[in-house]
């Protein structure tokens, strides 16, 4: 496996981003642009102790990948983003 480090590069921490940690359980991450779907899940969850519901990806027009990560409901997501100084 892949370095978890080297597949989360960093949180986003835009409006957006946190109206989504609030209303769904949700962080964004910026991922490396090779990284896949289950890797991802299993580089959060090494991270952050967490169990990840669902992973979304997108591709900015900047080339960039983002992760929308859903965390299972005994996880807070509000709760890693005060970890990483997001909120």
């Amino acid at each position: 496996m892949k370095d978890p480090h080297s597949i989360i590069l960093y949180p986003l921490a835009t409006e957006k981003a946190v109206k989504m940690i609030e209303s769904e359980n949700k962080l964004i991450f910026v991922v490396d642009s090779a990284a896949t779907k289950p890797e991802i899940k299993k580089a959060v969850e090494t991270l952050f102790e967490v169990k990840v519901k669902k992973v979304s990806v997108e591709t900015t027009p900047e080339g960039k990948k983002r992760a929308y990560v859903k965390l299972a409901p005994e996880f807070m997501a509000d709760e890693i983003a005060a970890k990483l100084g997001m909120i």
